[in-house]
């Protein structure tokens, strides 16, 4: 009596949920909104069409993406990302992107060596150092950043890196590249008496310049641009990129790098591939849509404002520079680094196998 019971019982649930998906109100709440409501209008033809696209859809779906996690530092290196960051947002890259923000670089570096990232875009020299450190098992796959140094100041009488001599210049990055790029720059210029003052973040120089307009500071963008926007009596002197050029053709002034895992780059090529495609058109896209990309990098916190990060945006030297020309720039960048400090570098200069091939 009671299996009888039972059965009735699951007969009329049954019923009443047939019914109940028969209902209009219920339809609105299906997964594809659009193919049912057409299916219904459109009769059984309009159904064995959306079956298709649902059938074709998860064919789709069904192909695995390949997983890459990608770590940067917070500020000119991300910016060239962040049109490549918005597009993965959106599902519309062959990769599956895991994007991670760093404010130090330090804190990158750990994320490559311990295997928790892929791919990495650091300082240029921290590159090398990294080579150094796990005998040869990372390869430079781009330059993302050229030179991003400025001497910012409202003396008017600073117009090149002659005209430091006899001065004190304020700057950050003591036993880092900043250092080692003026002290080359001013050698190659015949100075020997310009003194350097460091500090050990940018906005503390900011607020020397507030105070002393006449002070002379070296700072990397973007916070070259918030400088100038607080302060309008100090402005570029001149920029060390092109002061860089004047004394060394061989070479360019770099920022950053973007770096792989070579096991990561031997099991998954295409992978590398993908992603030197994706990013050389994302930081494109940082000259063609200056506008749309200044607001991603507000989004994305890397500058506060959207003002700012459009200001700085041109001044910032975005790139993505492969193979050939990459090793060139590269390569006389770090040997400049290695006659300043061999342990600017990692105590050696990288191999060939430091410079990723495009198979």
């Amino acid at each position: 009596m009671l299996k009888k019971f039972n059965s009735i019982l699951l007969f009329i649930v049954l019923l009443v949920t047939l019914c109940g998906c028969n209902g209009k109100g219920d339809i609105k709440d299906a997964g594809n909104t659009s193919a049912v409501t057409e299916a219904g209008s459109n009769g059984d033809a309009a159904k064995a069409s959306d079956a298709d696209a649902i059938v074709k859809a998860s064919e789709n779906n069904s192909e695995e993406k390949i997983h890459v996690r990608v770590a940067s530092l917070k500020g000119p290196t991300t910016m060239g990302l962040v049109n490549l960051m918005s597009k993965s947002g959106a599902n519309e890259t062959k990769l599956d992107y895991e994007f991670t923000m760093e404010t130090q670089p330090d804190q990158v570096a750990a994320l490559i060596v311990s295997g928790k990232a892929d791919i990495a875009l650091v300082p240029a020299n921290l590159a090398a150092v990294l080579y150094n450190k796990t005998k040869g098992q990372i390869e430079v796959i781009d330059i993302n950043t050229l030179g991003v140094l400025y001497c910012v100041t409202g003396d008017e009488s600073v117009k090149n890196i002659k005209d430091l001599s006899g001065k004190t210049v304020i700057l950050t990055g003591q036993g880092a590249s900043p250092e080692y790029v003026l002290k080359y720059l001013l050698e190659e210029n015949g100075i020997t008496d310009c003194n350097m003052e460091f500090k050990s973040e940018a906005t503390e120089i900011a607020a020397v310049l507030n105070e002393d307009k006449n002070a002379v500071a070296i700072l990397p963008q973007p916070f070259v641009t918030v400088a100038t926007k607080k302060n309008n009596e100090i402005k570029v002197a001149f920029s060390l990129t092109d002061e860089w050029n004047e004394v060394n053709s061989e070479s360019q002034l770099l920022t950053g790098v973007t770096i792989v895992r070579k096991d990561f780059a031997e099991k998954y090529p295409e992978a590398v591939s993908d992603f030197i495609n994706d990013h050389k058109e994302s930081t494109e896209l940082c000259d063609k849509n200056v506008g749309n990309t200044a607001l991603l990098v507000a989004d994305y916190g890397i500058i506060e404002k959207k003002e700012i990060a459009e200001a700085a945006l041109p001044y910032c030297n975005i790139v993505c520079i492969t193979n050939d020309e990459m090793e060139k720039a590269l390569s006389g960048y770090l040997e400049v680094l290695y006659n300043a400090d061999k342990s600017s570098v990692g105590g050696n200069l990288p191999g060939e196998d430091f410079y990723y091939k495009a198979k």
